[in-house]
């Protein structure tokens, strides 16, 4: 070997090509990193515990954690649980289990007369999260179809009202103290002050699909299912009173309202279409 020449080299300045060989190694190892498994799509807390960011997620994966359901899942991205379950092959009742990938960059269908979603190739994705949020609303939702209206008559905590099928209530009494809001800073549904311990009802009857408390912000939540397209939330529970798979009747009490995941007592209330947020209020009796 000949020593000379190597050692000639060692401290040597290098010439311009050399560096441009060097960046360009660079710029391929940094992209081969970003498409590692573990390193491509994944998304992170802040993605939902941004409340200036109003879902629905179409990139990135979620890998599911003990508690999480595919409802859950579905709500903290804003999809449909049954377009989310489709794109992943999920089938009725949606069972999934803990390290469970859960691709957030396919898209599914729904069943014939819900609303359909365009499906995409199932190809990997390499793209990480955008480097800007999405600029552009949520189309706007169509006016509620209301058949029956409260009794004036009827106490304001029992009076109730038929929109899109569904009997509502209200599910705590207190003062709305902040209204839906799509814009600056977005509030997918309604809060309701009240005092801890107060009861909190079901606000229709459902299906108990998720009740716990692993998604960012909503402390202790429960989502019930009312029917193939409506699902309602409430959440900063001091104690749920519910489990998962257990049917409630409406009026029920399903919780107590209290202040976890945020700075007081009140409950946060959300009506979501198809997995897209809407007002609450249209839906429930004037008062």
């Amino acid at each position: 070997m000949n020593y000379t020449s190597s050692q000639s080299r060692v401290g040597a300045r290098l010439s311009p090509l050399e560096h441009r060989c060097r960046g360009r190694l660079t710029i391929w190892l940094l992209l081969a990193l970003l498409t590692l498994p573990g390193l491509s799509g994944c998304n992170t807390q802040a993605i939902y515990g941004d409340s200036a960011y109003n879902p629905p997620v179409y990139w990135g994966r979620h890998v599911v954690e003990r508690g999480d359901t595919l409802y859950s899942i579905a709500w903290r991205y804003g999809r449909d649980y049954r377009e989310l379950g489709n794109a992943n092959g999920i089938s009725p009742p949606y069972k999934i289990y803990p390290g469970q990938v859960i691709r957030l960059d396919l898209r599914g269908s729904v069943p014939s007369g819900g609303t359909r979603v365009a499906s995409s190739p199932r190809q990997p994705s390499t793209a990480t999260r955008p480097a800007a949020k999405p600029k552009t609303q949520p189309a706007p939702q169509p006016q509620p179809k209301v058949t029956r209206k409260p009794d004036p008559a009827v106490d304001v905590s029992r009076q109730t009202q038929t929109v899109s099928n569904i009997n509502w209530r209200w599910p705590h009494v207190g003062t709305v103290i902040a209204k839906f809001s799509t814009g600056g800073k977005v509030n997918k549904g309604i809060d309701i002050a009240g005092n801890l311990g107060d009861p909190v009802r079901a606000a229709a009857d459902g299906n108990v699909v998720y009740a716990g408390s692993g998604l960012l912000g909503y402390g202790n939540l429960i989502i019930i299912n009312h029917n193939e397209h409506y699902l309602s939330a409430y959440a900063h529970n001091r104690r749920i009173l519910v489990s998962e798979g257990q049917d409630v009747k409406q009026g029920q009490t399903i919780a107590e309202l209290g202040n976890t995941g945020t700075d007081r007592a009140k409950l946060h209330f959300e009506i979501r279409r198809n997995g897209n947020p809407v007002d609450p209020l249209p839906y429930l009796p004037r008062r």
